[in-house]
């Protein structure tokens, strides 16, 4: 089984990161965004992270494309593709990396949704949630993509019952 750990909207909580990768051994941690931490804190190490519009060094990058077993990963943030208004921009951008899962922030609201073929995952915002009071991140599991699983969780009460998504890729 892999995991993937995916955050987003963090704005200056570093305690929080550290409870989060203590909590959750997996594969891969990613942070979308939003973590007003220089690129270089401790508290970001194990994490793959892009720059949000609230982030002010310049070390982070717009975005990030990584392959893990079978799954290609296009994460950003979201203002530059305008994902406030829809996911259009954000897709042709996933598609241009041949990327199936796209990990996103910004809007702070909890989803995942499958568009075509691609899944589009938003983890919410660990410290500012919008539309649900749970401030969330997400897991992303699979064995295989015929059977993939978004899970999101809090960090004081785990596992969001009512906001599994579970798909093919």
């Amino acid at each position: 089984m892999t995991n993937v750990l995916i955050t987003s909207d963090s704005h200056g909580l570093t305690k929080e990161l550290e409870e989060m990768a203590e909590k959750h051994a997996v594969d891969l941690y990613i942070h979308c965004g939003d973590s007003e931490l220089d690129f270089d804190a401790a508290e970001l190490s194990s994490f793959y992270k892009v720059t949000g519009n609230c982030d002010f060094d310049s070390r982070y990058p717009d975005e990030e494309v990584l392959d893990l077993n079978g799954i290609r990963f296009f994460i950003t943030h979201g203002h530059l593709h305008q994902v406030k208004g829809s996911l259009t921009n954000l897709s042709y951008a996933a598609e241009e990396h041949e990327a199936n899962v796209v990990c996103f922030g910004h809007t702070h609201i909890t989803g995942a949704e499958k568009i075509g073929n691609q899944l589009f995952i938003n983890p919410g915002s660990i410290r500012m949630p919008r539309n649900r009071i749970e401030k969330t991140y997400a897991i992303l599991s699979w064995e295989n993509t015929d059977h993939v699983q978004v899970d999101f969780y809090t960090l004081k009460d785990g596992k969001v019952k009512d906001m599994t998504y579970r798909t093919s890729l």
